[in-house]
């Protein structure tokens, strides 16, 4: 496996916000982590990423432990990470972001041929470049914040809530691309969504999160297709 978290758990506090959380992705896989507001998946990125130091458990990353790895030497390692919410340098221009996501060692050497492939991928930050990145729209925004992670030339990447705040054509655009980055690039994804048909029509396989506990696994079409998800998340 490409990335293994095993029985890991969380603490803000005295609230627990992971509770013995496993999960597996392979190598080539898409696959979903799907809940509620307040499941803990952001929760659950955030940690795999290093930015949460977890109470229990193993995170393991192409076979090394992660769980008290820096997020810097995670990303120089190939994880990488879109965070909720874009969090671009809107003072920046987009060229400017771009280069930004090539800083990890890992990245430098092939800087120029990654910044022509996402130009490539993404024609409107190419007609941008120049622009203020705080002056795109919020699809766009998300695009570039997708397109400076793929800088860092990642083996994984992790998206975490990529439709967010997006209008519905926008967001199939944006489901699309992660399809070509899975199918065309090669490229393994770890999809944390709101989206549950958008994402487990998309994924291979998925997971279930329900108050930081996985309540569900299994192919990302049978899981669209119980009965418990369908009522509880898609309202049928």
């Amino acid at each position: 496996m490409m990335l293994e978290v095993e029985s890991l758990d969380l603490f803000y506090g005295d609230a627990q916000a992971l509770d013995g959380v496993s999960l597996a992705v392979a190598e080539g896989e898409v696959v979903a982590i799907v809940g509620a507001n307040g499941a803990g998946k952001s929760s659950l990125i955030r940690t795999i990423f290093g930015m949460h130091r977890p109470a229990r458990g193993a995170i393991r990353f192409l076979g090394q432990d992660i769980a008290a790895a820096p997020s810097h030497r995670i990303c120089d390692m190939g994880l990488g990470q879109v965070a909720e919410g874009r969090q671009i340098f809107g003072n920046m221009t987009v060229l400017e972001n771009l280069e930004m996501g090539a800083v990890v060692p890992r990245a430098r050497a092939g800087a120029s041929a990654a910044l022509a492939h996402v130009l490539e991928l993404f024609p409107r930050l190419a007609e941008r470049r120049r622009q203020l990145a705080g002056t795109l729209s919020g699809g766009e925004q998300q695009m570039l914040a997708i397109g400076r992670c793929l800088m860092g030339q990642p083996r994984l990447i992790m998206l975490d809530e990529p439709s967010l705040g997006l209008a519905p054509v926008v967001v199939e655009d944006v489901f699309r691309i992660i399809r070509s980055l899975n199918e065309r690039d090669r490229l393994t994804v770890l999809l944390v969504e709101q989206n549950v048909v958008q994402s487990l029509t998309l994924a291979h396989r998925g997971y279930v999160l329900e108050n930081g506990r996985i309540v569900l696994a299994g192919a990302g079409a049978d899981l669209l297709a119980d009965d418990g998800v369908r009522r509880a998340y898609i309202g049928l």
